[in-house]
């Protein structure tokens, strides 16, 4: 680590006019790169005391040996050189936008005999017209073949293109219309680009005049009583309307503009960028940034019209696609100060450019959908980066720091209750080990000690019967001895958990015959056998081998309370509990009557929402199986030997449970396949489970008839 001082340039040295600076580290690479209206007010900043520095600058200037700068006319040289440099040496320190994927555009090479229409990612070719950006490349194809129709231009290969030349055959596009074939002469060279130039006019937003002139010969075909013709220009304008119907209108001025918004924490920022060309959205495209260095909202505005329109040059009217400098850049905030930057970007497109913040009407509404799409994109980023050793590691450490334990909880357990009305009470359990989910660790829980709707008594069960689970394999390995459990462990009614209530008579029962019924169900996408799963000598998974170091219930202080009373019960001491109330993002513990409350940057509050969230999902796909299951249950499952084929066949015959309880054995063994024994068992089976009045609906008072 380098001290600042060693390299301090001396008083005097550093001139007070615009220029770039360049730090440079001991092996002579630049680390950073930066401009500056004056450089000696600037670079003066970088070597004050240590303690009063960002982080990140601390880190820079440390890391540097020796810092050198250019002085230059005006800020807008400045502006030029700052970009050139950052693209030439590409500095660690200088935020540098990730593009999250290489986007595809459709491109059309002019610069060819024949142009071609086709999928291009990278840097853009001279001669060569671009459409786009766009998200996926098969939104590119589906828009090509919806235009070939109309205009058959060629979109093969150059190897494909000789091939069928030599031969004097065209491909297959060529014999269904969807290629003018200029491989074997059906057109001109002329004729080709002239067809070209019509594509690229009609995916520029020149539709308005095309379409009518598709239209007036359509007019003039029929009254000529050339129907056929009528017919495919019909058929022309229909999918160029299906065409202009994937970009739809979102600017009713028809103005080119593109929109840039930032969605930003402490650590990283995403930024997203809608290309707007005739009042279409004709193209999109985002980055990910990590802030090594101490920027706002107006810094990370202006690298990134840096980076945008760096190497653009022109009118973006003249190229149609997202290409050249637009008339208005729309952004979140203004650059500081703006007039360099809005100079600059007027060189670059050599008209004026419009650099604004939009305050209402159809800009602000469409900047509004650019800043959710930069606010998904981070949040999506966040969700891959929970890979990340490192990160998972940090967010572990401020879960312990905030919880006051004695070391990072690598095993997280969290439980959740989900129900509907009270009905289908289901219960869920998720296993994150060292921040990743343990998806064959995951269980799922029936409440069966009471029926209603209480999430505290449920939580308090299903916590019970998870660490029965637990002592019971401790006392198979001689970990807990059996006299110690068998006076602790309490069961509720039905061998459920104790209503932690007052007044509730528990009954007492030995850990070892733990009835059937409590063991929790494996989850059966992930299985209890999967890979990696703890297994005891006869070679069976043990559900239940280790204990979490922290428990994570969903809900507030009455739901963690539930938790903490049912660990004590079973005299378990060395497991730390928290709740995560959904409102706030508050966390609960045990004892105390203020939340605690992490910072929404936090990546320990963000590692605990991803393991409330997967055990709100996990709860909510079991109950929703289970309430479908009951839904489509029919007294008929109860009748032995009698298939789901059969089952069938006496629905179609009588129409509903109701007619076929009325009907008469006779009437029954008259269905093909149903002989007399087996409509004697259905006419029984539905006689003892006939109801005892009818089915009301209680939310409508109305009668439902049975189906």
């Amino acid at each position: 680590m380098a001290d600042p001082s060693t390299y301090r340039p001396k008083p005097g040295e550093i001139p007070d006019s615009p220029g770039v600076y360049r730090f440079r580290d001991e092996h002579r690479r630049v680390i950073y790169v930066g401009k500056a209206k004056s450089l000696r007010q600037r670079l003066n900043n970088y070597f004050q005391d240590l303690a009063g520095l960002h982080p990140r600058t601390r880190t820079m200037v440390t890391t540097a040996a020796s810092v050198e700068w250019t002085v230059v006319g005006t800020e807008v040289e400045a502006l030029q050189l700052e970009y050139t440099w950052i693209q030439e040496f590409a500095p660690r320190f200088n935020v540098k936008y990730r593009d999250d994927k290489s986007y595809p555009s459709l491109a059309v090479t002019m610069n060819e005999e024949f142009p071609r229409v086709q999928v291009m990612r990278g840097p853009k070719k001279k001669g060569v017209r671009y459409f786009g950006p766009y998200g996926q490349a098969w939104a590119i194809r589906e828009t090509v073949d919806l235009m070939l129709r109309v205009f058959p231009v060629r979109t093969c290969s150059a190897g494909v293109f000789k091939r069928s030349a030599q031969i004097g055959r065209p491909c297959l596009l060529g014999y269904i219309g969807k290629c003018s074939a200029p491989c074997v002469g059906r057109v001109s060279p002329e004729e080709h680009r002239e067809l070209a130039e019509e594509f690229c006019d009609f995916m520029a937003g020149h539709t308005g005049s095309y379409l009518r002139r598709l239209e007036g010969r359509m007019q003039e075909a029929a009254e000529e009583m050339e129907y056929e013709q009528a017919a495919r220009l019909r058929d022309d304008i229909d999918a160029l309307k299906r065409a202009m119907e994937k970009n739809a209108v979102v600017l009713t001025d028809a103005t080119d503009a593109d929109l840039i918004a930032v969605a930003e924490d402490e650590l990283e920022a995403a930024l997203q960028i809608f290309h707007v060309r005739g009042g279409r959205v004709r193209g999109q495209r985002g980055w990910v940034t990590d802030k090594v260095e101490a920027v706002g909202t107006p810094e990370l505005v202006e690298h990134a019209l840096q980076q945008l329109y760096g190497a653009e040059q022109g009118d973006a009217s003249e190229g149609g696609g997202s290409g050249g400098v637009p008339k208005e850049v729309l952004v979140p905030a203004l650059p500081e100060p703006q007039e360099p930057i809005a100079q600059w970007l007027t060189g670059r497109r050599g008209a004026q450019v419009s650099l604004r913040v939009p305050q209402r009407g159809d800009k602000r509404a469409l900047m509004e959908t650019v800043k959710r799409n930069a606010e998904h994109a981070l949040v999506l980023h966040k969700t891959k980066r929970a890979s990340d050793l490192t990160t998972r590691s940090r967010a572990l450490e401020e879960i312990a720091d905030a919880l006051e334990l004695d070391s990072a909880p690598l095993r997280i357990e969290c439980f959740d209750i989900s129900h509907l009305q009270g009905d289908d009470v289901v219960a869920s359990m998720v296993v994150f080990e060292d921040g990743l989910a343990r998806k064959s660790e995951y269980r799922r829980f029936q409440i069966k000690s009471f029926a209603g709707q209480d999430d505290v008594r449920a939580m308090h069960e299903v916590i019970s019967r998870r660490f029965r689970r637990y002592l019971v394999e401790k006392q198979k390995t001689g970990e807990w001895p059996e006299e110690e459990l068998g006076g602790e462990l309490e069961a509720g009614p039905e061998g459920g958990s104790p209503d932690p209530r007052p007044g509730s008579e528990p009954v007492h029962e030995s850990v070892p015959e733990l009835s059937p019924q409590l063991s929790p169900e494996p989850a059966p996408e992930h299985g209890a056998s999967a890979q990696g799963a703890v297994r005891d000598e006869e070679g069976r998974p043990k559900k239940f081998a280790y204990p979490p170091q922290l428990v994570v219930v969903d809900g507030g202080q009455p739901q963690v309370a539930a938790a903490k009373a049912a660990l004590e019960e079973l005299g378990i001491d060395d497991v730390a509990v928290c709740g995560l109330a959904k409102r706030l993002e508050e966390v609960w513990v045990p004892g105390d009557s203020d939340p605690v409350v992490l910072p929404r940057s936090s990546e320990g509050l963000y590692l605990l929402q991803r393991v409330r969230d997967e055990a709100h999902r996990f709860a909510i796909r079991y109950q929703r199986g289970k309430r479908g299951k009951r839904l489509r249950s029919s007294p008929l499952d109860a009748v032995q030997g009698l298939g789901e084929t059969r089952k069938k066949a006496l629905l179609k015959h009588f129409g509903s449970v109701k007619k076929l309880r009325a009907a008469r054995v006779e009437e029954i063994s008259q269905v093909p396949g149903i002989g007399r024994k087996t409509a004697e068992t259905v006419a029984a089976a539905l006689a003892q489970g006939a109801p005892a009045g009818p089915v009301v609906n209680t939310a409508t008072g109305e009668i439902v008839e049975e189906e």
